[in-house]
């Protein structure tokens, strides 16, 4: 009995999964709004998937991939809202800054449903969200490959917005390459220091950051 009493007793101590899926929608502590770097993601999947925002021309840097509710430890996902999903024509407001339709419904259905609001005050906040920050002008501009340390794009923004604290944003790498920026923001849409669990900086050195196509 000991042994069973030990066993459940340790059982209680476990943390639930960071990533559980279900949660009541709206109940969550801040957002992360996530900004993907278009061309790496075109040189990982998306020519293979001859996405449209991979073509020569498209002129996309840093585009909006989510904005994802947070847990200060873990996240909501996958939420019973009741909200109806965007209609194509809703979704399609979005891909100017997003890319794609199939993202935007993508975001909406994982990240969306958790925030408490319908589709389209969820969108509204999320490009709301992408232009209160400024993105760094001299990767916007990018017109060649470069191989660089992740901290410098973290510097560059930094730069660009000066009320931005470290311990707000986090630069990630995928395949050797700058995947995203990832900054944390207030209910508000404030600046405000990541979750402990959020806070992995890609320490490469010799990141590469495909150029502005």
């Amino acid at each position: 009995m000991r042994l069973i009493a030990a066993l459940l007793a340790t059982l209680i101590l476990v943390p639930p999964p960071a990533g559980a899926e279900g949660e009541r929608a709206g109940d969550f502590d801040y957002y992360i709004l996530s900004l993907s770097w278009s061309p790496g993601w075109c040189a990982r999947e998306g020519d293979e998937r001859q996405a449209l925002e991979c073509r020569s021309g498209a002129d996309r840097g840093f585009t909006l991939h989510g904005l994802w509710p947070q847990y200060d430890f873990g996240w909501p996902s996958w939420c019973h809202s009741g909200g109806r999903d965007p209609g194509r024509a809703d979704a399609a407001l979005m891909t100017d800054i997003m890319g794609s339709l199939g993202l935007v419904r993508h975001e909406w259905r994982k990240h969306g449903t958790c925030s408490g609001l319908d589709a389209d005050a969820y969108f509204e906040l999320s490009r709301r969200a992408y232009e209160s920050i400024a993105l760094p002008a001299v990767l916007e501009d990018l017109d060649r490959d470069v191989t660089l340390p992740a901290s410098v794009v973290e510097d560059a923004f930094i730069e660009a917005n000066p009320d931005l604290d470290r311990n707000a944003i986090i630069i990630t790498c995928k395949q050797g390459m700058i995947e995203e920026a990832r900054i944390c923001l207030t209910r508000d849409l404030e600046p405000r220091p990541c979750g402990l669990d959020a806070q992995r900086d890609c320490r490469m050195r010799d990141a590469l950051m495909p150029a502005v196509r």
